[in-house]
């Protein structure tokens, strides 16, 4: 399978921390924890496959993202990357440490588990292909058509960030049909890339978050004996939305003991 070259941005210099968005997401989510961390950190942000700035493909699975980001931290030439992912760039991450460590000198996963989940999304495919893009102009206009499909505010503004606008009109930024077609594989982990992943690693959980249980735990450290599990208070499943400067910090600290 070929590596897709990744739309990035790159903040800083020193030891270089790579940052992953999770499903419907983009780097520029991260923006505002990347510019904080930059000031002693190599702060690399990366839109995955099928979002944002970088290319499409048909396949959406994570050996497909992994060797993405492997070929991303070749390319940048520095050695072996603090690796942080959420939810689906977190499993991207773990897939990466256990399928290529030598490139991973340190994983840190956001508020994901190496599990199946049996979460649905297909509500939030179908409200994006609901809106007809060729009969709006701006796209402030758009989300009156996702309100009777996704009630929440936050999660329609969070979708409509990948709507965008050029000469030709309306787009989304985002390949649903690829996304549609391997949801099943996005929900699922393949746990059997490789050997146990033998570097430092921390699952960082939402304290209100139901995504990593404690029943997770063993399977976790049966793939990542090295790792710690901690949790972030009062958060959901957007911890690096709702906890910046708790994210910010675990993300600092974590980077001075990765290898």
């Amino acid at each position: 399978m070929a590596a897709l070259p990744l739309n990035t941005t790159e903040l800083g210099t020193g030891k270089p921390v790579l940052i992953l968005h999770g499903l419907f997401g983009r780097k520029r989510n991260w923006q505002a924890i990347q510019k904080r961390l930059s000031d002693d950190l190599h702060v690399i942000t990366a839109d995955m496959r099928n979002h944002g700035e970088s290319p499409w493909s048909d396949e959406m699975s994570y050996p497909a993202m992994a060797e993405d980001l492997g070929q991303l931290i070749r390319d940048i030439g520095k050695g072996p990357a603090v690796v942080v992912g959420h939810s689906m760039g977190g499993k991207a991450a773990m897939a990466l440490a256990l399928s290529d460590p030598d490139l991973v000198g340190g994983l840190m996963v956001i508020d994901i588990a190496p599990i199946p989940y049996d979460h649905s999304y297909q509500p939030y495919i179908e409200a994006m292909r609901g809106v007809p893009l060729k009969e709006l102009e701006r796209r402030s206009q758009a989300e009156e058509f996702m309100t009777g499909a996704i009630p929440d505010p936050g999660i329609r503004a969070f979708l409509l960030q990948n709507l965008g606008q050029d000469d030709s009109g309306l787009s989304w930024q985002v390949n649903l049909d690829a996304i549609e077609k391997d949801m099943p594989d996005i929900l699922d982990f393949p746990a059997h890339l490789g050997e146990p992943y033998e570097g430092p690693s921390l699952f960082l959980r939402g304290g209100k978050s139901d995504f990593v249980e404690d029943s997770h735990i063993p399977l976790i450290e049966n793939l990542f004996p090295m790792a710690e599990v901690a949790d972030v208070p009062d958060a959901g499943h957007w911890v690096h939305a709702e906890k910046p400067e708790d994210v910010i910090r675990s993300i600092r600290e974590f980077s001075k003991t990765a290898v």
